[in-house]
């Protein structure tokens, strides 16, 4: 876990933010806002949470184009068939990839990502760590070959801040800035909804919410057939922007920080683990912390890795050795040249609901988050338990990453920074630990539900 931070220690949060904590004495390496034995929180905290409102009338009607298949080639594909509401808007099945296509036969090239908490998500860019902000900085000059960096931390970023890394955009490998922008791409892949222009065009024309698009698109919208299509991806956008469905922050953790709920002895290991930069050493990445701005943690700093995950075989296109998947660098124009020091990165992605997933890393190829854990504790000194033999006996380590981008792969950080003979920075039961703190940040709120396809069900009352 390269470039990460926890800028702010929880007491300076505390402060900030006119919380309280509670005269105690922390134990030994333990801040002082820490679960208490007991589970409680010693420095319960406000944030803020996204105001809520009535959906727009633009907003109702992308809820209405969230969930209509007749957009799609096969006219059996939605949004919400990949970003199944009822799954925190993540996939429904245990799949590596989504299977869609006109004839629902089209393997995806990647894993679905979740559509919750990217609200905050910053556009695209390369230059200083962002740390605990959600606003982006200017893109400057990209070294060619490897990239220097600094050792990071759950507790320390002193090292790293001045380092240029990857940051922000939507996609596994960042390659639009917008909600709008991310609609219009699974909507015409041919491996994915499979839809053209001309489709969604004559869908638009024909749609029970056709009335209150061209209502909002005016007189140009009537005219401009591709105007239309954009009016309606922006629509789209906007149901995730506004609907709370997408970003609730209604899960224990949220509660826990409010001083609302108690972790349980092992939530509080978790926890403990989660945050300690020679173990978990999680919270480098997947930030927990209140942001100085006081907004809820969105556990991800919106950063890229190169982790070395294995080869999913089960991904057709992988059967062909020259295939490989380099995410940023792929994203770019001439990419494997001028960003060749992010290839093989993809974008640390949000724990928010992460319990409830059956899908891991950009290529799917874990199922369960114990698999997930024994790679982070163990990759490198039990290669074998996730890498094939290659014909001359030799473990194939990093098998998915060519060798002229092997240096950005994160082997410095905790715990990838164990050496062979060295002993694992957690333990079975640790990961276990973590695991259980992982699932209090499931959010609770009911699911939304898909709305009545008729001109009826626009209002100005939420879903």
């Amino acid at each position: 876990m390269l470039w990460r931070t926890r800028l702010l220690l929880a007491v300076l949060a505390v402060t900030a933010m006119g919380g309280s904590c509670y005269a105690q004495s922390p134990a030994p390496g333990q801040d002082v806002c820490d679960p208490a034995p007991d589970g409680h929180n010693p420095c319960p905290q406000t944030f803020h949470r996204p105001r809520e409102a009535p959906l727009s009338q633009m907003a109702q009607v992308g809820r209405m184009l969230f969930y209509d298949e007749a957009l799609s080639g096969s006219e059996k594909l939605s949004c919400a068939s990949c970003h199944d509401p009822a799954n925190h808007y993540g996939p429904a099945s245990g799949a590596s990839v989504f299977t869609g296509g006109t004839d629902l036969h089209r393997q995806g090239r990647r894993a679905i990502p979740t559509m919750t908490y990217l609200e905050r998500m910053p556009p695209f860019s390369i230059g200083p760590d962002l740390g605990n902000d959600d606003v982006a900085p200017r893109v400057i000059g990209v070294p060619s070959t490897g990239n220097q960096r600094g050792s990071k931390s759950a507790t320390d970023t002193a090292s790293s801040a001045a380092h240029i890394v990857p940051q922000g955009g939507l996609f596994w490998d960042g390659r639009v800035d917008t909600f709008q922008q991310q609609a219009g791409g699974p909507l015409f892949d041919p491996d994915e909804m499979a839809s053209t222009p001309e489709r969604v065009t004559a869908r638009l024309n024909t749609a029970p919410y056709r009335a209150a698009l061209l209502a909002l698109a005016g007189t140009r919208g009537e005219k401009d057939p591709s105007f239309l299509r954009e009016e309606a991806l922006f629509a789209i956008g906007r149901y995730e922007l506004e609907d709370r469905h997408f970003h609730e922050y209604s899960s224990k953790f949220d509660a826990w920080l409010e001083g609302k709920a108690t972790l349980s002895p092992i939530e509080r290991e978790g926890y403990l683990l989660f945050n300690d930069p020679q173990k978990g050493n999680c919270a480098a990445c997947h930030l927990d912390h209140i942001t100085r701005d006081g907004l809820p943690p969105l556990f991800t700093d919106h950063q890229y890795e190169a982790l070395g995950a294995p080869r999913n075989m089960t991904i057709n296109r992988n059967s062909a050795p020259g295939y490989h998947d380099l995410g940023v660098c792929d994203s770019q124009p001439d990419g494997r040249k001028a960003f060749a020091a992010y290839c093989g990165m993809f974008v640390t992605p949000t724990l928010r609901n992460i319990a409830t997933r059956h899908v891991f890393f950009h290529n799917g190829v874990f199922h369960t988050l114990k698999e997930v854990l024994d790679f982070y504790a163990v990759r490198d000194l039990q290669p074998e338990k996730f890498y094939p033999r290659a014909p001359d006996g030799k473990i194939s380590a990093y098998n998915d990453l060519p060798d002229p981008y092997r240096a950005n792969l994160d082997t410095m950080d905790a715990p990838f920074d164990r050496k062979p003979g060295e002993k694992p920075a957690l333990t079975d039961a640790e990961q276990l630990a973590i695991i259980a703190f992982l699932g209090t940040l499931t959010d609770t709120d009911a699911p939304a539900s898909a709305p009545v396809m008729d001109q009826g069900s626009l209002s100005s009352s939420r879903p």
